[in-house]
């Protein structure tokens, strides 16, 4: 089954609105693998609007045995202030996956991937690093977009997963249009796998539209899910609406 990985950003998010808790996050970490969630996603970034370094230490020993751990970020984020820098806190917290992405300080949130064609080269020591860590590599890319010989390369470059972006599609399903979008993302997919790369998708994704992007991607290995999941939880709870994912993704 394809595992669903709680992202908990949005509750950091309400937690620092105060200054202090709660929410809770390893309490949010709790019901969710309570539920049957197969992993927790952060996304530490160098301002610390959300997730802390400190939230990344502790949820990593939290899930540690358990669920997997993802953490997803730019690789190129340096040391500032508190922020000890994403590469040496993802040394620090060893966490089962490590997901590259782009973003910058001005993104409201991710808006695109990697392009494996031209970034490869500059994106191989990050790579290797995580590696010697021990993690799984993923890499966030725009459906589309990467060739399969591209795919092939990253492969051998030691990447083990590419995570499609799929703010796309949602918004083409919200319009009422998925299907080129939905077609985009199936075709990076069959190419990843053709090439030996595991695919996991995320962005924007939601129990209305995760269905029939399931359904389009057999080969579907993750989805990470946190805005839309928050969103719902707070009209049906955390954990029945963990448990709604995953019946969807059954």
């Amino acid at each position: 089954m394809t595992v669903l990985s709680v992202n908990l950003n949005k509750i950091a998010v309400l937690r620092n609105a105060r200054g202090h808790e709660p929410p809770d996050l390893p309490t949010a970490a709790r019901v969710c693998m309570d539920a049957g969630c197969g992993g927790i996603t952060v996304h530490p970034r160098p301002d610390m609007r959300h997730i802390r370094p400190d939230d990344v230490m502790q949820l990593a020993a939290q899930t540690r045995g358990r669920v997997e751990f993802n953490i997803e970020g730019n690789p190129f984020a340096g040391p500032r202030g508190a922020f000890p820098g994403f590469l040496n806190l993802v040394r620090a917290a060893r966490p089962d996956q490590v997901t590259l992405v782009p973003d910058s300080d001005d993104q409201i949130t991710s808006d695109h991937g990697f392009d494996l064609a031209h970034d490869l080269e500059r994106l191989a020591p990050a790579i290797e690093a995580i590696r010697q860590t021990g993690a799984r590599c993923s890499v966030f890319v725009d459906p589309g977009h990467d060739s399969a010989p591209a795919l092939q390369y990253a492969a051998q470059a030691g990447i083990s997963r590419v995570e499609i972006y799929t703010g796309p599609y949602a918004k083409a399903f919200a319009a009422g249009k998925p299907q080129d979008e939905l077609e985009r993302c199936a075709s990076t997919a069959r190419r990843a796998h053709a090439a030996g790369l595991a695919v996991n998708a995320g962005h924007d994704l939601s129990q209305e539209n995760l269905g029939a992007f399931k359904q389009a991607l057999p080969e579907l290995a993750e989805v990470s899910i946190g805005h839309a999941l928050i969103c719902e939880a707070l009209y049906a709870g955390l954990d029945t609406t963990v448990r709604a994912y995953l019946d969807i993704l059954r």
